[in-house]
């Protein structure tokens, strides 16, 4: 609910903003309607115990939520805060973890042959928005190798621990 309540506020909250950190911030509420589509009724945790986990919990409760808000909500506001005392091109850390999160959704889909919770999402939000802010971003100059690079690693990073979080599990 949090996440429509952010879509809504969007026009008033973000009107005398530069389109590309308008474009950065949509992507907290869209990750936020993700992260419902993932953890209602804890789908995301059971799915991926029982796929990944094997049947053992290799995700606890406690890691999905540092993961999704720390990992997920302070990193977008941290990157976001940075684009706009900063350089733009900090933005593209929330972009990429977007991005990256929704390749990892297919891939996941791609090598299970089945829907897995979040790929929804993935498809229909996070593909067409994280692709709008990347372009605004790089209209907006901050779209340099550096940025790019940054942006990359961190969100490859972020999904990194995550993975060696699960294989200690295992």
């Amino acid at each position: 609910m949090a996440g429509l309540f952010l879509l809504l506020l969007t026009p008033l909250l973000t009107a005398s903003w530069p389109e590309a950190l308008t474009a950065t911030f949509i992507l907290l509420p869209i990750y936020m309607l993700h992260q419902y589509e993932e953890h209602d009724h804890d789908r995301f945790r059971l799915f991926f115990n029982a796929t990944i986990g094997k049947g053992k919990e290799v995700l606890s409760p406690t890691a999905v939520f540092i993961t999704n808000v720390p990992g997920v909500w302070g990193v977008i506001t941290l990157s976001l805060y940075l684009a706009a005392a900063g350089d733009v091109g900090w933005a593209l850390i929330a972009v990429y973890l977007v991005l990256v999160n929704a390749l990892v959704h297919v891939i996941h889909a791609f090598v299970f042959r089945s829907y897995n919770p979040g790929l929804g999402t993935a498809l229909a939000l996070f593909i067409p928005f994280g692709a709008h802010a990347l372009r605004q971003v790089q209209i907006a100059g901050g779209g340099t190798p550096t940025f790019h690079a940054v942006g990359l690693i961190t969100a490859i990073a972020i999904h990194a621990a995550i993975l060696l979080h699960v294989r200690r599990q295992l």
